[in-house]
């Protein structure tokens, strides 16, 4: 690439929304905040999230989860960012500070993101430092029609990994 410099300003400037991906394998339950995430198919429905593989979430997918639920971040939830974001989970349960719900197939659901939905990994990609999970869409629910937390504001969180 003759300007490495223009790709990393294009997509830093991009404003799209965080979401969190939570998972479930056994009785290990996991989740992070995701900023590379797409859907990826019209027909079939498919959704495309990226994971670290550095990070926990991406072990307990590994472990043999079977499927991702999909959260849409409030605006106004900056505390599930800094958690989902900051924290690794690697020695404490991310699950203990805050709210969440059991929901389809085990999945932990968030109960401060209204909207959410739950896909089955069907298949994996790696894609660099990330996997990318394509997601079949299962379940879920459309409760919250605000603004979704921006990647401008989640800037300034310091990843619980490196990328």
């Amino acid at each position: 690439m003759n300007n490495p410099d223009a790709f990393e300003s294009i997509v830093g400037a991009l404003e799209y929304p965080m979401l969190v991906a939570t998972t479930v394998a056994g009785d290990a339950r996991s989740g992070c905040l995701v900023g590379f995430a797409t859907q990826c198919s019209i027909h079939p429905p498919r959704y495309l999230v990226c994971v670290s593989d550095k990070n926990h979430t991406y072990r307990t997918l590994e472990a043999g989860a079977r499927a991702i639920a999909v959260h849409v971040v409030p605006e106004s939830a900056a505390d599930l960012v800094e958690l989902f974001g900051g924290e690794t989970g690697d020695d404490e349960d991310k699950f203990a500070r805050c709210a969440w719900s059991p929901g389809p197939d085990g999945l932990p659901v968030l109960d401060d993101c209204p909207s959410w939905f739950a896909g089955r990994i069907v298949d994996r990609v790696v894609l660099g430092d990330h996997v990318g999970f394509a997601l079949e869409p299962f379940d879920g629910r459309a409760g919250y029609d605000g603004l979704a937390f921006p990647f401008s504001r989640a800037k300034g969180i310091r990843p619980g990994h490196e990328a």
